[in-house]
């Protein structure tokens, strides 16, 4: 199996828990014999670089000055989606499953799935409604309709909590069926994200 995880966080960027969650995911996902590559942003040092069984493929933003997360997500995409158009190229158009980690890099996975018919799984870490609570501005209802975006064109939805498999039922009208709950470092975590990414493989 071979797998792209795209990420705006990961080590030695940390902004918060998120990193060190993906970085967890795609060691324990390598030590599987599970092609993983990791697809993330870094001011300065980019390129491609290998540890633990992980590929790990660093973009930065053409584009220096933003005037919200918005414009430098929205800029940052296409980096995102020439990078892991390159892996998939690379792999002799084989990437079977894309996990994309929050709602950051969703406009990425959608074109990867459109344009090479890769399947992706949308892991959710948080949602604009609780960011933002009461927050209705255009800048929020954007990001909201990135999450939208994300869980309707997803074949699967990874939660950590059953409380936040509620929210997305409650605020996005996902349905039931399409999430998993994953609490990483419970047993069985692992399990269930290999599981997931299987299905997909298989009715793709």
């Amino acid at each position: 199996m071979r797998v792209i995880i795209l990420t705006w966080e990961y080590p030695p960027r940390v902004v918060g828990k998120l990193a060190d969650y993906v970085k967890e995911l795609a060691v324990q996902l390598a030590k599987n014999n599970v092609e993983t590559h990791v697809v993330t942003y870094h001011d300065y040092m980019t390129g491609e670089s290998e540890e633990n069984g992980v590929k790990t493929h660093r973009v930065t933003n053409p584009v220096k000055t933003h005037i919200s997360v918005l414009t430098w997500v929205l800029t940052l995409n296409q980096e995102v989606e020439r990078a892991a158009a390159n892996i998939y190229y690379g792999a002799g158009r084989s990437i079977d499953v894309i996990d994309v980690q929050d709602w950051h890099f969703i406009p990425a996975a959608v074109t990867l799935k459109k344009a090479f018919g890769i399947p992706f799984v949308y892991s959710i870490e948080s949602l604009e409604d609780h960011r933002s609570h009461g927050a209705n501005s255009p800048f929020n209802m954007a990001i909201k309709s990135i999450e939208w975006l994300g869980m309707y064109e997803a074949s699967k939805i990874l939660v950590k909590s059953e409380w936040m498999a509620g929210e997305a039922v409650r605020i996005y009208k996902v349905p039931e069926a399409k999430i998993r709950v994953v609490k990483i470092g419970s047993e069985g975590w692992l399990r269930t994200v290999l599981e997931t990414y299987k299905s997909l493989k298989e009715g793709s």
